[in-house]
């Protein structure tokens, strides 16, 4: 059976964000799958899990940090890369300590944006 082709998840609870980042990905032939919830999000990892997660720091009910956090509690290693409209460098750093490739400000500049999924690309292969 063939491996699976590479995709990124995408977590944000605004529909706007999720339809702009796509669109963007599929600019460079990306595949990504929208999620407006980390709920969401977990419930899809029965079927398969992503090379990739793109998650907006601020959702209702379960923040992106904390996703990335109870992944982690799960033995689930993703590279993850955060989205922000709140660039504070209290929360950048906890990010860091977490294990994130990257934190990134809203609105989001393309060049660093597919430079954070090339590293973790690179950090994905290594795992």
């Amino acid at each position: 059976m063939p491996a699976a082709s590479p995709w990124i998840a995408i977590v944000d609870d605004d529909p706007s964000v999720l339809k702009a980042l796509a669109r963007l990905l599929s600019t460079r032939a990306l595949t990504a799958k929208t999620f407006q919830s980390g709920e969401k999000f977990l419930a899809s990892l029965q079927d398969e899990v992503p090379d990739c997660l793109i998650l907006d720091l601020q959702m209702p009910e379960m923040s992106g940090l904390e996703l990335h956090q109870d992944l982690g509690r799960r033995g689930v290693q993703i590279p993850t890369i955060i989205i922000t409209a709140r660039n504070e460098a209290e929360m950048r750093e906890r990010c860091a300590s977490a294990g994130t490739i990257a934190f990134l400000p809203k609105p989001i500049h393309d060049a660093s944006l597919f430079a954070a999924i090339e590293l973790a690309g690179q950090r994905g292969r290594t795992q």
